[in-house]
């Protein structure tokens, strides 16, 4: 068998720019549900807004790393987790928001900002991170990542697509009202389909390698989902925003994760593979979350009864 670090993927250019706009379509739906005064609205919450910053650029890349030494994965495996966990929350994270009854304002308003600020700390945790563990290290060294042209990147892809949402909802409100729901429910339709359609096009070295990756995914994302919620509660957050900040640190943005891996990594198969069923998996943990936390709500409230 092909090891991890040698496997070539089935992903070719025009494949990536199609990830691209997927991506920026995705943000730009994000970005119909954010106003400028969602941002304002963060300092009166300032305790469960910087717990969210906190739990999302800080404590998940530090235990990714943690988790990295401990299990000592493939290079291009433990680069992949690194490059994940220094992603800002997924935008499916606020409708898995909705779905776990948290706070769905506090989670759109941490999407939005963590995006606007991964233009700096995406690439900054890429470089630290990955640059404290000597393989992946050695990876970096050998690709030659330029954080100046990742940042460029990151701004193209984010932030142009957010400010252009915001826009939106700002002189047309209308139009944003009837856009939303559609959009949101499009963007996980649209991304869970190119994420099957990769994973089929690549079913070959994704089934011979998937025995790898599972646990270790598995692990990576409880401990982003439990991080969050432990930190949350240390916080002293209300129940609704524990759960949001659990969902935000557990939820990633695999999809620009994969447009940084193969835009700048030359798509390693360890770093791909490990992104796409991140994708996948961290919606059906998510989902699960969410329903466990509804039927404990409606426990909750047959027992009051």
């Amino acid at each position: 068998m092909t090891p991890l670090d040698d496997v070539a993927l089935n992903f070719n250019p025009s494949s990536l720019v199609l990830l691209n706009l997927i991506l920026a379509f995705v943000m730009f739906g994000v970005a119909l549900d954010l106003q400028v005064e969602d941002f304002v609205r963060l300092k009166k919450t300032k305790r469960a807004f910087l717990v969210g910053i906190f739990a999302q650029f800080v404590f998940m890349p530090a235990a990714t790393l943690g988790l990295v030494y401990l299990i000592e994965p493939a290079p291009s495996v433990a680069l992949g987790m690194i490059i994940v966990a220094a992603c800002p929350g997924g935008s499916i994270s606020n409708f898995v928001a909705a779905r776990a009854n948290a706070n769905v304002a506090l989670s759109v308003s941490l999407s939005g900002v963590t995006t606007v600020l991964s233009v700096v700390m995406t690439p900054l945790n890429i470089a630290l991170y990955g640059g404290l563990y000597a393989p992946a290290a050695g990876l970096l060294r050998e690709i030659a990542v330029d954080p100046g042209d990742m940042a460029l990147a990151v701004a193209v892809l984010l932030a142009a697509p957010l400010a252009l949402g915001m826009a939106v909802n700002h002189w047309l409100p209308a139009l944003a009202g009837k856009l939303r729901r559609p959009m949101r429910l499009a963007s996980l339709a649209i991304f869970s389909f190119f994420i099957a359609a990769a994973l089929a096009a690549n079913w070959r070295p994704f089934v011979g390698h998937v025995a790898d990756i599972f646990l270790i995914v598995m692990v990576h994302n409880a401990i982003g989902l439990a991080g969050g919620y432990g930190l949350a509660w240390i916080g002293r957050l209300a129940e609704d925003d524990r759960r949001s900040i659990a969902i935000e640190a557990g939820m990633q943005n695999t999809g620009f994760g994969l447009v940084l891996i193969f835009t700048f990594f030359s798509g390693i198969g360890g770093m791909a593979i490990i992104a796409a069923w991140w994708g996948v998996w961290h919606l059906i943990s998510g989902m699960a979350l969410a329903a466990w936390f509804r039927g404990h709500d409606a426990a909750m409230v047959g027992r009051a009864a």
